[in-house]
């Protein structure tokens, strides 16, 4: 099945090449220049990757980010933008953002971080997960890697792709640290350059996440070398 990739960008001279570039190498594309029509379109289901600008006409691409997320999409969101600085990275991945590419930006390198993300989402994306030995607590927290889905308890945890493979990959080594390098290499690629904030990010929406479900568990900071997932007595 084709990806299917959604971008909200208002510009015609930015948005043209995106689209014969994505519909070379034979994604299903579909574009929109407004905010409202892209919340809209996500709403029908189906998109895999939104590609994102920040400054639309009508809303802000901050708050189209954070609305889709509110509205329980979890596909990859890729922020296209001519903001460069230092906060609006911060925030873009505080609200949701998987990745973070500033105006102008080359397409190889766009399509280089489509691919990567569209592969950590897929369903039979590569995460080691631990066997389950004995009969989980009520309101144990539980990751089916098959079916990409979290449980805490009965209640189904929503989480973004790489919110889902960082949770993964601390749980396959419950109680064991997992380093800063390891965690950026294996969830986001190991030829990214990105900030660090970015994982960063990710660890504080799973921690707020995990804490708003009542999860039975928490990730903690092993203070220069990375975080582990530790049971709530543990922690």
């Amino acid at each position: 099945m084709l990806a299917h990739v959604l971008i909200v960008e208002d510009d015609d001279k930015i948005a043209a090449p995106l689209v014969r570039t994505l519909e070379r190498e034979d994604y299903e594309v579909h574009r929109v220049a407004e905010g409202q029509a892209g919340l809209d379109h996500l709403a029908r289901g189906g998109v895999d990757l939104l590609l994102l600008d920040l400054g639309l006409p009508d809303l802000d691409g901050l708050d189209v980010c954070r609305r889709a997320r509110e509205s329980g999409y979890t596909g990859g969101i890729i922020i296209l933008t001519a903001r460069d600085g230092e906060l609006d990275r911060v925030v873009g991945l505080d609200v949701g953002a998987d990745d973070y590419l500033a105006k102008p930006f080359s397409l190889a390198e766009l399509l280089a971080r489509a691919r990567a993300l569209l592969r950590r989402s897929a369903a039979g994306a590569p995460v080691a997960v631990a066997e389950v030995a004995a009969p989980a607590p009520s309101n144990a927290l539980r990751i089916d890697v098959a079916a990409r889905r979290i449980w805490v308890g009965e209640s189904e945890l929503a989480t973004t792709s790489k919110e889902f493979d960082v949770l993964a990959l601390l749980d396959a080594t419950r109680g064991a640290v997992v380093s800063r390098e390891q965690l950026i290499s294996d969830v986001w690629d190991e030829n990214w350059y990105g900030s660090t904030k970015t994982l960063d990010a990710t660890i504080g929406r799973l921690r707020q996440k995990l804490d708003e479900a009542g999860a039975p568990a928490a990730i903690t900071t092993a203070r220069g070398v990375g975080f582990r997932l530790e049971d709530s007595a543990d922690a």
